[in-house]
């Protein structure tokens, strides 16, 4: 009686994982060189981890053809990961960090679901691929960053922050929109939140239009002189 993993093995099946998985990392490449070119929070690491990663569970459900209970299972751990990945997500300041963790929690997932299923081979050569996502792919990425982000291709948001008390808060609304107005700039969108017990953030979210960062640090400068408002600065953010 021999193992159920080593019965699994078939080098013709393992070179179809591999074709998919090949393909699904070339793919996914191209997508996500496009997205770190114009510096997304979403890039090409990003994205190929993900296309891996679906690959790898896609390919291993067409190898447990006829095992519905053990493709159920993957369906749960498919879901689950989502949430565990959206745990390790963080928006810091109007930048979101942790996609690279939670795409690499998902292929890890994929990884540990055809180990569990027994085709061992095509955990291993998964394995293979999501490290050369976050290896190999990392010179790319750094090159690609170094281009500046002034660059016309980039799409580029900046925020501008005005922190001020709650009984002033309509005061200093008021302030930041003339102030933009005054200076030619047109906001997309005006957010207001709570910023601790007694005070308020609004932001004011620009038109994504080329931005001289130096009359922005004036603009900023001139509403923090201002008495309603305890604190103001700018920001800008690659994020979606």
């Amino acid at each position: 009686m021999t193992l159920q993993a080593i019965d699994n093995i078939n080098l013709v099946s393992l070179a179809d994982t591999l074709l998919s998985l090949t393909t699904a990392f070339i793919l996914g490449s191209l997508i996500g060189f496009e997205r770190q070119y114009r510096q997304r929070t979403a890039g090409l690491r990003t994205n190929v981890l993900v296309s891996v990663g679906a690959a790898i569970f896609v390919d291993m459900a067409n190898h447990l053809d006829g095992h519905e209970g053990a493709v159920h299972v993957v369906a749960y751990v498919v879901s689950g990961i989502g949430f565990l990945g959206a745990g390790v997500i963080m928006r810091e300041e109007g930048n979101v960090r942790g996609l690279n963790t939670a795409a690499t929690l998902w292929g890890s997932a994929a990884v540990g679901a055809c180990a569990g299923a027994d085709l061992l081979l095509e955990a291993v050569l998964g394995a293979l691929f999501v490290l050369a996502s976050n290896t190999l792919l990392r010179p790319v990425v750094n090159r690609i960053n170094r281009e500046p982000i002034d660059t016309l291709a980039v799409e580029v948001t900046n925020t501008v922050y005005v922190i001020a008390p709650k009984t002033r808060q309509k005061e200093a609304l008021r302030l930041l929109e003339a102030s933009l107005e005054a200076a030619d700039h047109t906001a997309r969108d005006l957010l207001v939140h709570a910023f601790g017990d007694d005070a308020v953030e609004i932001e004011a979210v620009l038109m994504a239009t080329a931005v001289d960062g130096e009359e922005l640090d004036r603009l900023t400068a001139r509403l923090a002189e201002h008495p309603c408002v305890t604190q103001a600065f700018w920001s800008p953010s690659t994020t979606e």
